[in-house]
């Protein structure tokens, strides 16, 4: 069987590889919004892209999830709940500025035990490392967590990172 696919199709597809996790909602309100029906239109572009299998879904949130194909997490993980926080946050970013270079569960540093943000961008022509955290934190954990990125600061590693510009 052969088939084409849009661009937003294709846009759809990349975007919940990005992100992992990816409610129905935040695909209307990214993806369909100009449209007449937009949650039947999303509703048939997504079971389509399912039925394909070119994406997940799980069902055990309301409204369903989608996940990547190749993803490393289960339908019922308390993980996907952590990357609609982050989708979240993503999202009320856009209502201002439209973040670039996004790239989440950053790891900057490339080795385990360094810092690990749970989001990257260009916001606004400066660069973030958002932390998302859903449970509370001891003092002592965030604390660590703290010390973390102010090595990572003062080791002046992040001076040579793909983000930062060539003339500075």
């Amino acid at each position: 069987m052969s088939f084409r696919l849009s661009q937003r199709d294709k846009d759809i597809i990349g975007f919940i590889n990005q992100f992992r996790a990816v409610d129905r909602d935040s695909l209307v309100e990214l993806f369909f919004k100009q449209l007449k029906s937009p949650i039947n239109a999303c509703n048939s572009v997504m079971i389509r892209l399912y039925r394909l299998g070119l994406i997940e879904r799980t069902q055990q949130y309301s409204p369903t999830v989608y996940l990547p194909v190749d993803a490393k997490i289960k339908k019922n993980s308390q993980k996907i709940l952590h990357f609609l926080s982050i989708l979240d946050i993503y999202k009320q970013m856009c209502t201002y500025s439209a973040p670039k270079q996004v790239i989440v569960e950053d790891k900057p540093t490339g080795r385990k035990g360094g810092i690990e943000p749970d989001l990257f961008c260009i916001f606004k022509g400066s660069p973030f490392w958002i932390e998302i955290q859903r449970n509370q934190y001891s003092e002592q954990k965030m604390q660590a967590k703290i010390n973390l990125y102010e090595e990572f600061f003062f080791s002046d590693e992040w001076k040579a990172l793909h983000w930062q510009p060539e003339d500075r």
